[in-house]
């Protein structure tokens, strides 16, 4: 079996609001990686935002196009990809994770997520009467899915992006390296 740490990418899980992109865009910079975040590859290849998607096409036209990109962006080598929260509800992505690279959850609890995308208007889920609540039952739903596909998790959510970029660079390199 061939190792999944040799394609050198790093894939990272978790509710919309943990850090995916901001961690992601640090982690690459430092590890001298390419960098794609798996929502705005949907937008480049659409031409319209995810909320747009969402009007249009519904959650299950959006998650269809999710798993393409996951696909394709899956088979590369040598990134860090921020998926989508939402994107470990199909297993076919989780099994593309789980087989091309590092998987790190994220984690969050709920309050800190909120907190974090209480005034963005680009989250379509959170456009419901008690955003917060939403966010406790995506996670409830969400967090076995993660725990699943991780290789690493990072149970957080107070930690500054940095501290969390030098753990993950430690502890890819330990895992690149072994």
């Amino acid at each position: 079996m061939e190792n999944k740490y040799a394609s050198r990418n790093i894939f990272l899980v978790g509710l919309m609001g943990a850090g995916k992109t901001t961690v992601g865009r640090m982690l690459a910079r430092r590890l001298g990686l390419g960098f794609v975040d798996s929502d705005r590859e949907i937008e480049n290849r659409t031409g319209v935002v995810v909320p747009t998607i969402f009007e249009i096409e519904g959650e299950d036209g959006f998650r269809r196009r999710e798993s393409q990109a996951i696909a394709d962006l899956t088979a590369l080598n040598s990134h860090v990809l921020a998926t989508g929260g939402g994107a470990v509800l199909r297993e076919e992505n989780r099994m593309n994770l789980k087989a091309n690279g590092f998987v790190v959850y994220l984690n969050a609890p709920p309050q800190v997520l909120w907190e974090r995308t209480r005034h963005d208007k680009n989250r379509p889920l959170l456009k419901v009467e008690d955003p917060l609540r939403k966010l406790q039952e995506l996670f409830v739903i969400r967090d076995p899915l993660y725990r699943e596909v991780a290789d690493f998790v990072v149970d957080d959510g107070k930690g500054n992006a940095q501290m969390v970029v030098q753990m993950l660079a430690r502890e890819v390199g330990e895992r690149w390296n072994a």
